[in-house]
């Protein structure tokens, strides 16, 4: 177990968050116009600003927030309308960028399970408009991340070594099994695991190596189902036993500690996988801004890891995983 210090992080020590959302009022309108006035069951659409985003975090002592668009995302059942959409939200996110300097970086929307205009729109995002990634969810429109229709997309993801922000969204089916209540409270959190096995047991993840995969809220249910999904593999798959195992492979994703990460999430993450690869994420704006700043204080008021604190410790690793953070694009400081 990696955190058995009681000190406390201290509070000028700066955090990176790659878990930060945005919304415009022209996404708003489309989403809505499209059936989500109720988006994965909430009760509201959130609203954003890039002022009030900076004046938290500002409070919160973060640096730099990477923005993507939250689910239910950029596709609403019609590839053109989808591609559009990704384009005007990428372009805003974009010019708060530019309009903020070291303060945002951004995860480029991409309309899946349209591969065609991912690839086109990864390209304009990363190539124009200096994206730091892409955000997918967790499945498109019911097709889960391990389905070789969207291999063509992981192959440039691979050749480009992109970061993947992969956001949880509502399974299929999840009338039958939300029971009426917000999906992000259960749902997301078996979805994100569903996600991730799906990548792990259609091989996703040794194929294309090249790509550096985010997956929220400390995994999900991931450091609890690691070792039975383990167990399962070799009857049911006859996969080569001197592969790299369940746990092997999960362990080379990137967590980040968005939600409750304290006092159980992320102890049980670091007993599961460690915390060479853990990210901070606050999830505002769809966390309201008083939750968020709870959220902050947990982690300071956290156990802390032997030597370090949780703010030191996950800047260190954004500025690995992040190329703008490593060429100084960013507010990151040297926390060693």
């Amino acid at each position: 177990m990696t955190s058995n210090s009681t000190t406390t992080a201290a509070p000028s020590a700066p955090l990176i968050d790659v878990h930060a959302h945005f919304v415009t009022p022209d996404y708003v309108d489309t989403a809505r116009a499209a059936g989500h006035r109720q988006p994965d069951g909430m009760a509201a659409w959130p609203t954003w600003s890039a002022a009030a985003h900076v004046e938290l975090m500002d409070r919160w002592g973060v640096a730099t927030s990477f923005l993507s668009v939250s689910s239910p995302g950029t596709h609403f059942g019609d590839d053109a309308a989808a591609r559009h959409l990704s384009r005007r939200v990428n372009e805003a996110a974009a010019e708060v960028v530019r309009a903020h300097p070291g303060r945002f970086g951004h995860f480029a929307a991409l309309p899946l399970p349209d591969v065609d205009g991912s690839l086109q729109e990864l390209a304009y995002a990363l190539d124009d408009l200096g994206s730091d990634g892409a955000a997918i969810e967790t499945n498109a429109g019911g097709v889960y991340l391990g389905d070789e229709r969207f291999a063509p997309l992981y192959a440039e993801l691979d050749r480009r070594r992109t970061v993947v922000f992969v956001h949880p969204t509502s399974p299929p089916c999840y009338e039958a099994v939300s029971l009426g209540r917000p999906r992000p409270m259960l749902e997301f959190i078996f979805d994100s695991a569903r996600a991730a096995g799906d990548l792990v047991f259609s091989g996703m993840l040794t194929r294309f190596p090249g790509i550096e995969w985010i997956f929220t809220h400390g995994g999900g249910a991931l450091p609890l189902l690691a070792d039975r999904m383990e167990l399962f593999r070799d009857p049911l798959f006859g996969e080569d036993p001197t592969g790299p195992t369940v746990p092997e492979q999960l362990s080379r994703l990137w967590f980040d500690m968005a939600g409750t990460p304290f006092p159980r999430q992320i102890p049980a993450l670091d007993r599961a996988f460690g915390t060479g690869r853990l990210l901070y994420g606050s999830d505002y704006c769809w966390t309201p801004a008083a939750a968020a700043t709870a959220q902050v204080a947990s982690v300071d008021a956290a156990e802390q890891p032997v030597g370090d604190t949780w703010r030191a410790l996950t800047t260190r690793n954004a500025g690995r995983l992040l190329p703008r953070l490593r060429a100084g694009g960013g507010n990151a400081p040297d926390t060693e």
